[in-house]
């Protein structure tokens, strides 16, 4: 196996910064890193995302070695998800990037209002006519 680079167009860790990159896992990456949850709790915790997306997102952070699933023996059957060691040292590395976003939230609307104000398609010439 060649040397991991991510700049390779067919390299795998592309796939694993994928992940990284997608809203919903860091997201339940954050919440598992205090303690474990139920699916519901999850669904409860995240505001916006699907029954369907957080079970996808869940099963490719198990398939990943993130997450552990927990069938409980109860009726109806209670799964519970915790972090596992690996999930752990990402969920420690991804957590400045959440902080950094919140943190800068205001100054990147700001800009995003900046840009778009100069960026503004300018009216054609059958719209200004109407205009006036």
């Amino acid at each position: 196996m060649r040397a991991a680079d991510a700049y390779s167009a067919d390299c795998p860790t592309r796939k694993i910064l994928d992940r990284v990159g997608d809203k919903w896992a860091v997201l339940i990456l954050l919440l598992l890193r205090d303690e474990p949850l139920r699916f519901n709790q999850l669904r409860r915790a995240i505001e916006g995302i699907s029954q369907k997306m957080l079970s996808q997102v869940l099963k490719s952070l198990e398939r990943d070695g993130l997450v552990r699933r927990r069938a409980i023996a109860t009726v109806p059957v209670t799964v519970e998800y915790s972090m596992t060691p690996l999930g752990l040292t990402l969920a420690t590395a991804v957590d400045p990037l959440r902080d950094w976003a919140e943190n800068n939230l205001k100054d990147v609307l700001a800009a995003q209002r900046r840009y778009d104000a100069q960026h503004r398609p300018k009216a054609s010439i059958k719209s200004r006519v109407k205009a006036a």
